[in-house]
């Protein structure tokens, strides 16, 4: 098994709404953020090569939306999913799977493209299968008022109406190495998935634990649709993680890639950080 990171863009978030409840008094000690409140995001994929199949999970902003649009989240080093591949010598046409781990813009919107002059959205792999839980497709086409500013059909929907996607309804194994689970905090069927690499378990973090500041149980996103749920959710796996001593790689920590986990008396912490080259 080889593992890539891929990162297509970087980006800008509100730091308030990244940390929640927590004032920026305490999280700006450990956080840089900008004269606008701003903190740097990565849009860090991850490419899992194995056997004769080239896994892909999430897909970065994508550039089906306005620079208007775009213009709000600050988008910097924005190299395209395309140009992000090949410079780790993989083309679109080797991916085989593209595991959405949901359908927000940011997870999804480099998923699909524009075709016939912008009229109609496509695949963006010819020769992948996509994946996405029952329970977020299901979300995103009927949005709550918290979360549709996130859903935009043209990511996702050719997915479906040509037949190249296919439904996660429960915890399982993907394939050898990884399995899925899914979470409910930040929203629905959120996918999860573990990998079995170097004798270790790797946790794609996605929105789930969006970066190491993000790992204290109060430190939950403004995002999330149930707070007290992802703190359920956060609690159970961080004891698990730290019992099996998990690697966690995080798709959104503009500084740390991956980390390792300790018990203190405020609670698990990040222990280490590193990159998966250190694994």
């Amino acid at each position: 098994m080889k593992l890539v990171s891929i990162i297509p863009e970087n980006f800008k978030m509100d730091g308030g709404a990244c940390f929640g409840v927590v004032p920026k008094s305490i999280w700006s000690k450990h956080v840089e953020s900008d004269e606008n409140n701003l903190v740097k995001f990565s849009s860090r994929c991850l490419l899992v090569d194995i056997d004769d199949r080239r896994i892909l999970i999430d897909t970065g902003i994508g550039n089906k939306q306005s620079e208007k649009y775009y213009s709000y989240f600050h988008p910097f080093d924005r190299i395209g999913l395309e140009k992000a591949l090949e410079r780790e010598g993989y083309a679109l046409e080797n991916i085989t799977d593209v595991l959405l781990t949901h359908l927000h813009f940011d997870h999804v919107g480099g998923a699909t493209r524009w075709a016939n002059n912008g009229n109609i959205s496509e695949a963006v792999f010819p020769n992948a299968t996509y994946y996405c839980s029952k329970a977020q497709w299901d979300t995103a086409n009927n949005p709550n008022p918290r979360e549709k500013a996130s859903y935009f059909p043209e990511n996702y929907l050719s997915l479906y109406e040509e037949g190249r996607l296919e439904f996660i309804y429960e915890n399982k194994a993907f394939c050898k190495g990884i399995d899925l689970e899914l979470k409910y905090g930040h929203t629905e069927g959120q996918i999860i998935p573990l990998i079995k690499y170097e004798g270790k378990t790797l946790v794609f973090m996605a929105d789930f634990i969006s970066s190491v500041m993000n790992i204290p149980l109060a430190y939950v996103p403004s995002f999330d649709v149930d707070p007290l749920k992802s703190m359920e959710e956060k609690k159970e796996f961080l004891e698990r993680a730290y019992s099996n001593d998990y690697v966690l790689y995080f798709e959104h920590d503009y500084d740390n890639e991956c980390c390792s986990l300790e018990k203190t008396e405020k609670g698990i912490r990040a222990k280490a950080t590193f990159t998966l080259n250190d694994i």
